[in-house]
């Protein structure tokens, strides 16, 4: 985790079926239909609830 870097995140899946405390997740992130990107800093709190929903996002970490 570098204090100078992104993560580009990705929503792969519909959130249809999921429970809403993952929506709400991939809501906070910015995220709301497939195909979804967000550009975020990268520190603990965005990547916590990237983990929260790992089966839904794709991560790719991005230098500045």
């Amino acid at each position: 985790m570098s204090p100078d870097g992104d993560l580009k995140i990705k929503l792969v899946r519909s959130l249809i079926g999921y429970p809403q405390a993952q929506r709400k997740v991939a809501w906070g992130l910015g995220l709301r239909k497939p195909n979804d990107t967000v550009v975020r800093p990268d520190n603990p709190g965005i990547r916590g609830m990237v983990r929260k929903i790992p089966h839904l996002v794709e991560v790719e970490v991005v230098k500045k």
